[in-house]
């Protein structure tokens, strides 16, 4: 195959890889999205075999084995992969994202190790010479299995040096997320209260100083203690960045991680001189990055302390207030179905607790039920409502919500005002008033308003306190009925009683 072919078909897969990210920005359009996606992998994988075959050819070099192995990789971790995918709830999205990344920065930190190890097997310095394995040229190379080792460039060092850092902040990062997200584990630096320490941010700067400092002596001499001691201390580095930041902030935590991930597939092919891989990982870690600064614009926090690691501990340490005792105004499903059959306009805020009792299907059915009376429904979507970026949209999707009932928050805030009742399910830090109120943890996060609504509907299993562990004076409104229960079992009640 020529090196024009591979670049054209390379070009077509970078197409196809942009028209998927247009793609999935809405959900009408999502499933073409995805087509794009897989066509454009399938097409650069394919390329990439057969770029491997001419260059085998070439060098006279044994094909089938290496072809084999990659073959069985690309079964096995497809076959994983396809059987993950199928089998996650999607309350455990978050946590397969997580997982996902997590691989992606093991993957290069493995290619980084393999290309330092032995870089004319990637095509770095490559060059067929018949002589005794160990022998010198009058250059002062060495020969080493048929080939002369040159000395790898400057230029692929620091590449290599970039990407296998980054891969390696990325798998810890992200293994630690994981464990965060998922709540399963007893280790203290997977629970989703944030881990700190006096120090930490000065031990940060020093651990990040000592790796960049690393990867230039390896840069400058193709140290190999050099490089595994960076690889070491980048591993330890992004488990550090992670372990400050609580449950509240997950969800930029998954869209920043998706970002390093990124750049660390781009970083290699940098060193590989494979363009699809500079393509593909610049597209992953520019768009995770705008999305990261988005979400966090949405949550009023700063995105280079994100970037930095340690950001949002502030917001998510409990207050005395989430203990208080304070009376509420409760009600039964029966009265909540009252309410809304009565409303001219119902607008339903979806939150993780939703997602978790798995009601999405049961809340549509509630909505068309109200549609058909005549009742206009909507839905508000927060940015970080749930547990990762889009969470609500595709729990929604999954129900076969209406497109044109589902409402982003800037889009939706100016109708609360006017709306009969607002009907929160499993919500709590986005729709918190606290949120308006100087000196409190999330002062300044755009929320949902629901609390202008005219009546609001709250359904919680109890009065516990969402991630930021604030109390939410929504709750206690002379307005506001809440509703405890699970959401699936409610909402199936407000529906039997409206029939």
């Amino acid at each position: 195959m020529s090196m024009n072919l591979v670049t054209l078909l390379y070009l077509v897969a970078s197409v196809c890889f942009i028209q998927a990210l247009k793609g999935l920005s809405h959900p009408t359009t999502s499933i073409r999205g995805n087509i794009f996606g897989m066509t454009g992998m399938a097409i650069a994988v394919l390329t990439t075999i057969a770029l491997v075959h001419g260059q085998a050819r070439a060098l006279n070099v044994d094909f089938t084995t290496g072809i084999a192995w990659v073959l069985a990789a690309v079964v096995v971790g497809g076959g994983l992969g396809a059987f993950m995918a199928n089998k996650v709830e999607m309350t455990k999205m978050p946590e397969l994202v997580a997982f996902m990344h997590s691989m992606i920065g093991l993957a290069a930190v493995f290619i980084g190790v393999a290309a330092v190890a032995e870089p004319w097997a990637f095509g770095i310095t490559a060059a067929p010479v018949a002589a005794v394995v160990g022998a010198r040229t009058p250059d002062g190379a060495v020969l080493f299995e048929g080939f002369v080792r040159h000395a790898i460039p400057y230029g692929n060092r620091l590449e290599l040096f970039l990407g296998a850092a980054i891969g390696a902040i990325t798998f810890s990062g992200s293994v630690i997320a994981f464990g965060k997200l998922s709540g399963k584990y007893k280790f203290r630096l997977f629970q989703g209260a944030p881990v700190q320490f006096s120090g930490q941010h000065m031990l940060n700067l020093v651990l990040g100083l000592a790796t960049i400092g690393l990867g230039l002596v390896f840069v400058a001499t193709e140290s190999w203690p050099a490089f595994f001691a960076m690889l070491a201390l980048a591993f330890v580095m992004g488990v550090l960045i992670i372990i400050p930041i609580g449950g509240a902030d997950m969800p930029v935590v998954v869209s920043m991680l998706n970002s390093y991930s990124g750049w660390a597939a781009a970083g290699i092919g940098f060193s590989l001189n494979n363009a699809m891989l500079i393509v593909a990982g610049s597209l992953v870690g520019s768009s995770g990055a705008i999305l990261s600064y988005i979400m966090c614009k949405a949550m009023n926090r700063s995105f280079f302390n994100v970037i930095l690691g340690g950001f949002g501990g502030e917001a998510t340490t409990a207050t005395d207030g989430a203990k208080e005792q304070r009376p509420v105004k409760s009600g039964s499903a029966d009265d909540a179905a009252y309410m809304l059959s009565n409303a001219e306009t119902v607008i339903i805020v979806p939150g993780y607790g939703l997602a978790v009792a798995r009601a999405q299907h049961a809340v549509n059915e509630l909505a068309e039920k109200l549609t058909h009376k005549g009742v206009n429904v909507k839905y508000a979507i927060h940015p970080v409502a749930g547990r990762m970026p889009g969470h609500m949209n595709v729990l929604l999707a999954e129900a076969e919500v209406p497109y044109d009932q589902v409402f982003e928050m800037e889009d939706i805030n100016g109708e609360f005002a006017q709306a009969d009742v607002a009907i929160i399910l499993g919500a709590n830090d986005v729709v918190n008033p606290a949120a308006l109120t100087k000196g409190t943890p999330i002062y300044g996060m755009p929320i949902l308003e629901a609390y202008k609504a005219k009546t609001v509907i709250v359904n919680k299993r109890s009065m516990a306190a969402g991630y930021a562990g604030l109390d939410n004076e929504l709750f206690y409104m002379d307005k506001t009925m809440m509703v405890f229960g699970d959401a699936k079992k409610v909402v199936e009640d407000m529906g039997k009683a409206i029939e």
